[in-house]
């Protein structure tokens, strides 16, 4: 089921998220009802917070990008990152790696709103997949990107809030124009 996603403004985009701590037939359903989702709004990455719960679950797919590479390594060897997608990352931590890059990014809760955000370029990833089980890898390019993106949703961090005071200047009007229009929303609940 395609769930609705969230926009800037809601205030569940700002919580931080509980932990899963049971793999229960509602989370896996969760689980793919936020692929459908991700799938239909074209995006690489979502988090629950995006679709209205808080909780320490994102979900990424990032085959197909060919203009931004993907880079992973599993137990410290090169891996195919296209052979390891759809991810689940169910209560992941991340450890930066790398020095800082600057690359685009948007977001599917700032619907056609695109900015220059810095990151590390690797991280690595512990995190729980669909099943429970626990997992690890290393990743750099696009992934990485996704990944920290997707974490700091469920951090209650927002990719505007890693942008730095120029690109948020420059998109200061449409994010204005976005937290009016969804607070609208909301007071019509």
């Amino acid at each position: 089921m395609v769930l609705e996603v969230v926009k800037y403004g809601d205030p569940v985009l700002r919580k931080k998220g509980a932990k899963i701590e049971t793999i229960t037939p509602e989370i896996t359903q969760f689980i793919a009802d936020m692929f459908e989702t991700m799938k239909s709004a074209r995006g690489v990455g979502l988090a629950a917070h995006q679709v209205a719960r808080a909780v320490q679950l994102a979900v990424i797919d990032v085959r197909g990008m060919r203009d931004r590479p993907s880079l992973l390594w599993i137990q410290g060897q090169a891996a195919d990152s296209d052979s390891f997608m759809p991810l689940v990352l169910i209560n992941p931590a991340v450890t930066p790696l790398g020095p800082r890059v600057s690359g685009p990014e948007g977001c599917l809760s700032f619907p056609e709103i695109y900015g220059e955000v810095e990151r590390q370029a690797e991280v690595e990833v512990t995190a729980l997949n669909e099943r429970g089980e626990s997992y690890a890898f290393k990743a750099g390019g696009l992934l990485a990107r996704a990944v920290q993106h997707e974490v700091d949703h469920l951090n209650g961090i927002l990719f505007i809030d890693r942008m730095d005071s120029e690109t948020r200047a420059e998109v200061k009007d449409e994010v204005e124009l976005l937290l009016a229009e969804t607070k609208a929303r909301i007071a019509l609940r």
